[in-house]
């Protein structure tokens, strides 16, 4: 295996599967035995979860709502998506724990960095939900971030998309992929890969990213052991 610990993002979008709004079971389950397919050559893996699926802070926003009650209400959407996936996981037997940013003692544990280490070291699958617990910042942000704080080897962000094109590919069909690129020409080109201060987060700390499509089964084992899906950033 290629990797010690990943961090594996995923959006909200992604776990509504074919339906328009809502999550998925059959692509939770499809998600959790790719996850548990890959834990189990002996990697730590860590996952962020978006929750666009259900609430868009930003969206709600321009519809007229305050924009930090709408972040917030985005968060605890997280939080369910987190909580859907984890109960996926733990039906494969799979051990996981669920550490938020907002306090929520009934259903998981609160953030400290050094615990969160310690079940991935302990065997355990983590799930970080409710973003920074901050408003104004994505969840790619907390992605870039958890995986620096647990010094994870890679962030993956697993979409519907192979990797990076020139242009949208659903729009654009003769966009063409880039195989690998560096953070600069991400800049340079205005391409649309993590929210700017996502981004930087990883090129500051020299944190590699791969875009990969999460939706075709056997992807993410693929990447895990080195093989050239998708689209790798680094410096």
């Amino acid at each position: 295996m290629k990797y010690k610990r990943i961090l594996l993002k995923l959006s909200g979008e992604s776990l509504m599967g074919e339906k328009q709004y809502g999550i998925d079971s059959d692509r939770v389950i499809q998600y959790a035995r790719d996850i548990k397919a890959v834990f189990d050559q002996g990697i730590e893996v860590a996952i962020v979860i978006g929750g666009g699926n259900i609430f868009r802070g930003l969206s709600a926003e321009k519809s007229g709502m305050d924009r930090v009650q709408a972040d917030y209400m985005g968060m605890l959407a997280t939080v369910i998506n987190s909580m859907a996936l984890q109960d996926a996981l733990e039906k494969l037997s799979v051990k996981t724990r669920l550490m938020t940013a907002i306090k929520m003692e009934q259903i998981c544990e609160p953030f400290i960095r050094r615990r969160a280490v310690r079940h991935l070291e302990k065997r355990r699958i983590v799930i970080f939900g409710a973003g920074t617990g901050n408003p104004y910042f994505t969840t790619d942000t907390c992605a870039s971030l958890r995986a620096i704080e647990i010094q994870a080897d890679v962030v993956l962000k697993g979409t519907r998309v192979d990797g990076i094109y020139t242009a949208d590919p659903e729009k654009h069909p003769d966009a063409v992929r880039y195989d690998e690129i560096t953070f600069q020409e991400v800049y340079d080109k205005g391409l649309n890969v993590m929210d700017m201060t996502a981004f930087t987060l990883c090129q500051e700390n020299k944190l590699p990213i791969i875009v990969f499509d999460m939706n075709k089964p056997g992807n993410f084992m693929k990447i895990a052991s080195g093989e050239a899906i998708g689209t790798l950033v680094k410096g």
